[in-house]
C-alpha cells in the first residue's frame, strides 16, 4: 500500500483529504462497489433451492449480504403467482411425464426448469444498488443479453419479460421482491431439452417458442462452460465485485454434484 493509499484511509466522513502542508484540499469520492458472494449449488430439487434461497434471504435481516446462487434443476414445472390454480388432472399429466411440479411465489406464469439449464438466483438487497425492480428486471435482461452476445447470439428483451432470440425465448425471468430483498430469478437455456416445453405454453404466451444457447450456435454449450460468462455480465451489469462462497449443506442427501 502506497502513501497515497494510506492518506485516503485518513480522509474525514465528508470525503476531503488535507494534505500535510494544509496548502490545499483534495476532495474524492469513493465508490464502493456491492460484494456478491458466488454461491454453486449443483444439481438439486427444487424444493430444496427453495429451501436454501429463504436461508439467504434471511441472511438480509441483519445487514446486506448478497449473493448468487447457481444450480441445476432436476425436471420440475413451476407456476408463478401471476395465474390462478392449475387444473388438477394437468398438473397430474405433467407428473406422469417424470417431472415434479410446484407453486412458487415468484412473477410469471408457468416454466420448466431441468438439467441443462443455467438457474440463477440473485438473493441481493436492492437498498445497495438501486431501489427499483423495474431497473432490476431490466438488468437481469441486460445481463443475458450481454452473455448472449459474447457467445455471439443476438438476443434482446421485448415487452414480454424475459430474453428472446426473436420469437424464442432463450431465457426466463421470474422474481420475488420484499422490503426490497430478491429471491427467484431467471433460467438460461444452455443444452436443455427443449422437448419439457411442448408440453406447456411457457410463461403463458400464446404463438412464441423457445431455444438454447446450443440449439442458437448448433453445437452444445453446456451449463459448466457458460457460467464463467453469466458472473462477468453480472458483475458489469451490477458494478459489483464477485467473491467465491461455500457450498451449503443439503438438508438431506441429495447427491448435488458441481455446477
Amino acid at each position: 500500500m502506497n502513501e497515497l493509499h494510506l492518506k485516503l484511509q485518513e480522509a474525514d466522513p465528508a470525503g476531503f483529504l488535507w494534505l500535510p502542508d494544509k496548502t490545499f484540499l483534495l476532495q474524492f469520492w469513493m465508490t464502493v462497489r456491492p460484494l456478491v458472494e458466488v454461491v454453486r449449488l449443483g444439481l438439486v430439487p427444487y424444493k430444496e433451492g427453495l429451501r436454501l434461497q429463504q436461508v439467504y434471504v434471511n441472511r438480509h435481516r441483519s445487514a446486506p449480504a448478497h449473493a448468487l446462487l447457481l444450480c441445476q434443476h432436476s425436471p420440475v414445472y413451476t407456476t408463478g403467482i401471476r395465474h390462478k390454480p392449475y387444473p388438477g388432472p394437468l398438473l397430474d399429466q405433467l407428473r406422469l411425464l417424470g417431472a415434479d411440479v410446484h407453486r412458487t411465489n415468484r412473477g410469471g406464469l408457468i416454466t420448466f426448469h431441468g438439467p441443462g439449464q443455467l438457474v440463477c438466483y440473485p438473493v441481493l438487497n436492492l437498498g445497495s444498488f438501486k431501489k427499483s425492480v423495474r431497473w432490476y428486471v431490466s438488468q437481469l435482461e441486460k445481463t443475458i443479453i450481454t452473455l448472449c452476445g459474447r457467445f455471439g447470439v443476438e438476443a434482446a428483451s421485448s415487452p414480454h419479460t424475459g430474453v428472446w432470440v426473436g420469437d424464442n425465448k432463450i431465457c426466463a425471468i421470474g422474481i420475488h421482491c420484499g422490503h426490497y430483498v430478491t429471491s427467484h430469478g431467471l433460467a438460461l437455456n444452455c443444452n436443455t431439452d427443449l422437448s419439457w416445453f411442448g408440453h406447456i405454453v411457457p410463461c403463458g404466451i400464446e404463438g412464441k417458442g423457445v431455444t438454447s444457447l446450443s440449439r442458437e450456435l448448433q453445437r452444445d454449450v453446456s451449463v459448466q462452460e457458460t457460467i464463467p460468462h453469466l458472473l462477468d455480465a453480472f458483475r458489469e451489469q451490477f458494478n459489483c465485485q464477485l467473491t467465491e462462497g461455500e457450498t451449503p449443506e443439503p438438508e438431506q442427501n441429495f447427491g448435488v454434484s458441481s455446477a
